[in-house]
């Protein structure tokens, strides 16, 4: 088994651990009219309502329909795919930029949700992806508007937490505005796609609370310089709001629903580290809360391979490293890559054909920025084929076209939907 066939194997674990199925399985459970979730215990009637949104919620309810069997009365979940569930609607949405769908989505779980009575009770599942695939904007604005904000927004490499401070700012339903729309119980299950599993964060916490305010969206649109560019109505109801002329989100859990978060990018290293002590490395996880620019995450990540390499500091071979979080891309080319093949091509143009290393970063949703691969996995034999190719990777790295690069080398992943999310994996193994 080559080097990078270990490094895919262990990736191939993390992701096994971090499925719905799996989480779910191990978090909760039902005995006649007790739900038990984690260490606490819920009385719930006879029927019940699920709902959720995010990239692994179709996944998700699928195990809950396992355990609840015949007790669902019915529910909604909101994708950006569809799949036919037995007693639970699900609504195809758009992401990563939202449209007409993602409106028509936040439409159908406020009026679903503002529908339950106080006797009722409901399990909301809620995954990375919802910020764009649910929403219901604060007029005047439009979708247009949504859509102008949200390309400027990443185009300028705004991190997630901000970018969810705005969104929460100009919508019905974000910041706890959903949750807060409800008399009924319930629970929330969380598969967690931020460092650090902020709950103010994920999916821009449309059941939870938020503590930002209209005045941290105009800082944060300020210190981009970017609030010349947003579109005039955004201006207009961050302005209303920081007069109090529109309310501010809710400040306030509400305090009939309770969150649980079952899946994180620490939980899918700790699989991964499961199978890289199987396989015979001394592993260490490094990082669940990586981030920062993609290509000198990964300059520093070839500086501890080269420094294993040469003093056995500060770890000896046979070493796996693992690190999980999020980087970022300052998108300057038009080609077509993401984060992790990002980093694979800066660490490939580091270590070169240094032998007995390989590295692997790829994305747990299975998407990889604006391409069809999870990412790519990179050892010597990658820049010998690249090199025999004349392939100049400064080349790529400028136009931002890793992708096409290691479609040319043969070092992309595909998995397809992986039916989770909890942020991104990287691998680093070395042999003597």
């Amino acid at each position: 088994m080559e080097l990078r066939d270990k490094a895919v194997s262990i990736f191939i674990n993390s992701l096994r651990g971090v499925h719905p199925e799996n989480l779910i399985k191990e978090n909760i459970s039902l005995e006649d009219s007790q739900l038990k979730v984690k260490d606490e215990f819920f009385v719930i009637p006879d029927k019940i309502y699920v709902f959720g949104s995010g990239k692994a919620s179709i996944e998700m309810a699928k195990a809950i329909e396992k355990i609840f069997n015949n007790r669902i009365k019915n529910g909604l979940v909101v994708c950006n795919y569809a799949e036919k569930l037995k007693s639970i609607d699900v609504f195809k949405s758009s992401h990563p930029i939202p449209d007409e769908k993602s409106l028509k989505a936040g439409e159908l779980l406020l009026d679903r949700l503002s529908r339950l009575k106080e006797e009722d009770f409901f399990i909301y599942l809620l995954s990375g992806g919802s910020s764009a695939l649910i929403e219901k904007l604060i007029p005047p604005i439009t979708l247009d508007d949504l859509k102008k904000l949200t390309d400027l927004l990443l185009k300028n490499s705004v991190p997630i937490e901000e970018i969810n401070v705005i969104r929460k700012h100009i919508s019905r339903i974000k910041g706890g505005r959903l949750g807060h729309s409800t008399k009924a119980k319930g629970i929330v299950l969380v598969i967690s796609d931020v460092i650090g599993d902020d709950l103010f964060t994920i999916g821009s916490a449309p059941m939870y609370y938020d503590k930002s305010t209209y005045q941290d969206a105009y800082r944060i649109l300020r210190k981009y310089n970017l609030w010349d560019k947003i579109p005039v109505s955004v201006k207009t109801v961050i302005e209303r709001g920081m007069k109090g002329i529109i309310s501010e989100t809710p400040k306030e859990e509400n305090p009939n629903i309770k969150h649980f978060i079952i899946g994180s990018n620490l939980i899918a290293l700790e699989y991964a580290k499961e199978e890289a002590e199987r396989l015979g490395f001394n592993t260490y996880i490094m990082t669940s809360q990586l981030k920062g620019e993609a290509r000198e995450i990964a300059k520093g990540i070839s500086s501890i391979a080269k420094e294993i390499k040469k003093s056995g500091n500060p770890f000896r071979p046979p070493v796996c490293l693992l690190f999980g979080g999020e980087t970022t891309v300052s998108v300057r080319g038009y080609g077509k890559g993401g984060r992790n093949q990002e980093m694979c091509l800066s660490f490939l143009k580091e270590i070169k054909n240094e032998k007995n290393v390989a590295f692997l970063s790829c994305g747990t949703d299975g998407i990889d920025g604006n391409s069809e691969a999870a990412g790519a996995v990179v050892d010597y034999k990658s820049y010998l084929k690249a090199k025999r190719l004349g392939l100049n990777i400064d080349e790529y790295l400028i136009n931002n076209d890793s992708f096409t690069f290691f479609s040319k080398t043969g070092d992309v992943i595909l998995t397809g939907n992986t039916g989770t999310n909890v942020m991104d994996v990287s691998i680093l193994v070395l042999e003597n």
